[in-house]
């Protein structure tokens, strides 16, 4: 038996620990994220296949350990399952659902919020240096390391001694920074905390399209705000988030008025001039093709599901 089939089938039998661990804490609470007593620790639940979730991801570590889950990045479909796991380090407009899920064996994932400032005091503690100067792209699927899931499993079980949690999580959340450094992907890790590297300019960029994604897009600000030149900045961030700078911006504002629309029973045109749309065709056009049916048609579907 290979190294390499036998850190598989440790890394599979792990899960199935932590999937009993996830089941009994989400149990009877319905589909979704549920919050536990670690703070930037939520477990997720999906009984059904029926229904995609949508938002803007902000970094996060997201391990499944029970069915099989797919994620949507502009138009790119990634799928992932079981001792697998998906690192989001800048944020990042993704749809996703799962699609191995049943009531008897309801798909379950692990997920942990990253805190740049915490991957920074752990680079600078292990020496821990950028090894390139070109970006890396700002999300990965990777096969999980039996040791990254045995943390996974301790941080869970401190949920069952929680005068333990304030001492210990901390401890046990360095950790799994530690093992997702030293990993295969750990350069993209490095690079979400590390002063000065691309991906965290481009990360800062990102942050003013979200605060300000209803004015019109000026490539040439936002270059000069990560000090690259106009064609340099639009590689990077294409390299980084697999888009353009517009295509990001274009996902910002249909899953705003999406939310919008759902939430707030809006209709198609006023949701459309809010999110910075002078087009009410332009934005049913480009609403349909991202989300497969027109405003009102997917609106109503999504109520049903």
């Amino acid at each position: 038996m290979t190294i390499e089939t036998l850190s598989y089938e440790t890394a599979i039998g792990k899960c199935r620990e932590l999937a009993a661990l996830v089941d009994r804490h989400t149990d009877g609470k319905g589909n979704g994220a549920h919050a536990t007593a670690i703070a930037p620790l939520e477990f997720m639940r999906q009984s059904d296949t029926s229904k995609a979730m949508q938002g803007v991801s902000e970094p996060i570590l997201g391990i499944v350990v029970q069915g099989k889950k797919e994620v949507l990045l502009n138009e790119e479909t990634y799928e992932y399952g079981v001792a697998q796991y998906l690192v989001v380090s800048v944020d990042l407009p993704l749809c996703g659902g799962a699609i191995e899920a049943t009531p008897d064996e309801p798909y379950l994932g692990f997920k942990l919020d990253l805190d740049p400032v915490q991957l920074c005091d752990i680079i600078v503690q292990t020496n821990s240096g950028i090894g390139q100067k070109e970006s890396v792209r700002g999300w990965f699927i990777s096969d999980a390391e039996p040791s990254l899931i045995d943390c996974a499993i301790r941080l869970t079980k401190l949920l069952e001694t929680p005068q333990d949690i304030p001492f210990l999580a901390p401890m046990i959340i360095r950790e799994i920074y530690y093992r997702l450094l030293i990993g295969e992907q750990g350069e993209a890790v490095r690079q979400i905390a590390t002063s000065g590297s691309n991906m965290q300019r481009i990360a800062e960029v990102i942050k003013r399209l979200k605060a300000d994604f209803t004015r019109p897009l000026r490539v040439e600000e936002l270059a000069e705000q990560a000090n690259m030149s106009s064609s340099s900045f639009h590689r990077h961030f294409k390299a980084v988030t697999s888009m353009s700078p517009l295509q990001y911006q274009k996902q910002l504002r249909l899953l705003t008025a999406r939310q919008m629309m759902l939430a707030e029973n809006a209709d198609a045109t006023q949701a459309a001039y809010q999110v910075g749309y002078e087009s009410t065709s332009q934005f049913s056009r480009e609403y349909a093709r991202m989300f497969g049916a027109p405003p009102m048609r997917d609106i109503e579907r999504l109520r049903v599901a």
